[in-house]
């Protein structure tokens, strides 16, 4: 590509951010063909390949753009996607949460629901036992109904904001914004069925998430011993973790053993490490002494939920 020279904001940067706009998130690899393409069509006689597109070349655009947009109220932050290690770049608004922004396209009792899976995910299905942090659709439409009497939410920390009663979807309605949230790129679908928040809605949700199910710091988990964190950081990264292993000290999270024989924090030896993310609600099924299968902790909460 060309020369960098001095950061000008020109044509192509409006037109990455155009891209960015549209996508709202991106990787390096799939943004080299749309560079390639814009510059290109801004120097036609001296063609770019995508292959010429350097991680150099990508970062500062990203640079450049977060100059220009940051009086907008608006941020490119990037995190590693916590399955396939892939980094992620997402354009962030930085003064109104997630939740704010599917105001503007979802109705009331809509984002009421998605707060009740919310809940769920990080409350139901968020013990010390089994950290799993994601729902099934099941468990998801388990929700479309409010609890009976519910009057008041908590919105932050320890305050409470009393609100009107939301109404209940139907079955059908809730799917179909369990979708939505999907095709929007709030919540990501595993293959094994499980909803959790994808990587854009952790970089854009993080301080909510933290006021909303952390009674005390969520960054410092010195006392989670003692009582359960839980939004967890991983000691490396620094990141919200919602896939991972746990070491046997409840102290230290990591999203991956990276290929160590040891926790890297305590030295302890990573034996059956917990793991952290959907693999701890198969991981929470245990077997009793006569065979049968005791109920993981997910199916004890979930069998909670049925009697609700």
């Amino acid at each position: 590509m060309s020369d960098h020279g001095d950061p000008a904001y020109d044509n192509t940067h409006r037109a990455f951010l155009q891209s960015l706009l549209a996508r709202q998130t991106i990787t390096f690899a799939e943004a080299k063909p749309i560079l390639a393409a814009i510059q290109t069509a801004q120097t036609p006689n001296r063609p770019t390949l995508p292959e010429d597109v350097s991680q150099a070349d990508f970062e500062y655009y990203i640079d450049a753009l977060n100059t220009h947009i940051s009086a907008y109220d608006f941020e490119i932050r990037s995190t590693h996607h916590q399955v396939s290690k892939e980094r992620i770049y997402a354009l962030v608004n930085t003064t109104s949460d997630a939740l704010t922004q599917m105001a503007t396209v979802h109705t009331p009792d809509e984002i009421a629901f998605v707060k009740r899976v919310l809940d769920a995910m990080f409350e139901t299905y968020n013990t010390q036992a089994a950290e799993v942090m994601a729902v099934t659709s099941m468990q998801a439409l388990k929700c479309a109904r409010p609890p009976h009497g519910e009057q008041q939410r908590r919105d932050s920390g320890n305050q409470t904001q009393v609100t009107a009663p939301s109404a209940a979807l139907t079955g059908s309605q809730a799917q179909s914004v369990l979708e939505l949230m999907v095709q929007e790129g709030w919540f990501e679908l595993s293959a094994k069925g499980y909803h959790s928040l994808s990587p854009r809605a952790l970089m854009e949700l993080r301080g909510w998430l933290v006021d909303t199910y952390n009674d005390q710091g969520g960054e410092n988990s010195d006392d989670e011993e003692d009582e359960h964190v839980k939004i967890k950081f991983c000691a490396a990264c620094r990141e919200i973790v919602t896939v991972g292993q746990r070491c046997t000290d409840l102290g230290n999270l990591w999203r991956s053993q990276g290929g160590r024989e040891e926790c890297p924090t305590c030295k302890k030896a990573w034996t059956e490490a917990p793991a952290v993310g959907e693999k701890a609600a198969r991981q929470g099924s245990r077997q009793v002494p006569n065979g049968r299968r005791r109920p993981s902790p997910s199916d004890e909460a979930q069998s909670g939920a049925e009697k609700d």
